[in-house]
């Protein structure tokens, strides 16, 4: 073993993390090969992907995918979740009339409506963070950038 946790209770977190990031690539790595066959294929009909599926994927696991995205509740879902995305997007430019800063949108999805809290402890945690990072990092009137990745 290259890596060895010296302590036994970093195991559960350190899972929870590793099951964190797998899920959130895995779900990345989904929407490239849905959106590379829709594009490939000139259709939205996933069943018309099932000849172009990614390569790491066995054949049947990825027609069986497509079955499923062609189905009425998933269809439902996911139209559904692009209204929200697109209600968010106009609110947000609405209400601030202009694109909101990374910092702006943080605080509106991890803040409670009506008051000052944020949702949890690491929420505000992180909110400081990047609060004293930016601060650090942008002194003397430099030029601020809207999202600093590495902050």
């Amino acid at each position: 073993w290259r890596y060895m946790f010296t302590r036994p209770e970093d195991l559960p977190r350190a899972r929870a993390v590793w099951e964190s990031t797998a899920q959130t690539n895995f779900r990345k790595s989904m929407w490239e090969a849905r959106d590379k066959a829709a594009k490939t294929t000139g259709s939205q009909d996933p069943t018309a992907w099932m000849d172009y599926g990614p390569v790491w994927m066995r054949r049947d696991y990825w027609e069986s995918l497509c079955h499923r995205w062609a189905t009425g509740p998933w269809q439902g879902r996911s139209q559904a979740a692009k209204r929200n995305r697109a209600a968010h997007s106009e609110k947000n430019r609405h209400e601030l009339e202009c694109a909101p800063t990374f910092r702006e949108l943080f605080d509106w999805t991890h803040k409670r409506k009506g008051t000052d809290d944020y949702v949890s402890e690491s929420a505000r945690t992180i909110a400081e963070t990047y609060d004293r990072t930016m601060a650090d990092r942008y002194v003397d009137g430099t030029p601020q950038t809207d999202l600093d990745a590495e902050a």
